[in-house]
């Protein structure tokens, strides 16, 4: 039977991975396009492989890892290198995620994809949640947490869609500004929402 797939998505430093967790512990099983993108190019991977065939042995560490600054830096100059890398990789990652939704065994799965919209991943989701902040507190909870100046944090907000873009796109969206115990109870609510949905015949 197909899975019920709620897509959840939200600009850097909206709590994507608080909101996520919420979901975790009412029993949801959490497939993060983050990890999956890291475990597509862990060590031995066929990604890995085809990466080091490409790019050849700088972008491989002593261990064997992928070196993710080396990487970085020759795809950021060169457009047609980052495009050879997401054709490779974006397509491994979307396969990788679905079969992870596949072999959930909750109600409904949590697609965590920060660039959900951008990357066009919406269309593999029944819906989407978008997690919500104003911006201001985006920058001062990154810079924070990433310990990099609001500057850097201001860029990378600048590179996602635009906070109304993405919210004109949400079937629902979670205000995460508030406390806790208010965010808690907002996600019971849209999880007895999804509950409900997932039942129901597509």
């Amino acid at each position: 039977m197909a899975k019920f797939i709620v897509g959840l998505t939200g600009g850097i430093g909206s709590g994507k991975t608080t909101v996520a967790n919420l979901f975790a512990e009412l029993g949801i099983t959490l497939v993060d396009a983050d990890i999956v993108a890291r475990e597509v190019v862990a060590k031995g991977s066929e990604g890995l492989t085809r990466i080091i065939e490409h790019f050849g042995a700088d972008v491989c560490q002593n261990d064997g890892s992928l070196n993710r600054i080396a990487l970085r830096e020759i795809i950021f100059n060169q457009p047609h290198q980052r495009d050879w890398l997401n054709n490779l990789l974006h397509p491994m990652i979307r396969n990788t995620m679905l079969k992870q939704v596949q072999q959930a065994d909750s109600a409904y799965v949590i697609m965590v994809v920060p660039l959900l919209f951008e990357n066009g991943l919406d269309k593999l989701v029944n819906t989407t949640l978008v997690v919500d902040v104003d911006p201001k507190l985006q920058i001062s909870r990154t810079s924070e947490r990433d310990k990099v100046a609001s500057t850097q944090v201001e860029q990378i907000i600048l590179s996602q869609m635009p906070r109304e873009q993405r919210l004109s796109k949400a079937d629902d969206i979670i205000d995460n500004q508030g406390q806790l115990n208010a965010l808690r109870s907002k996600v019971a609510s849209l999880h007895h929402k999804y509950l409900e949905l997932a039942k129901t015949p597509n």
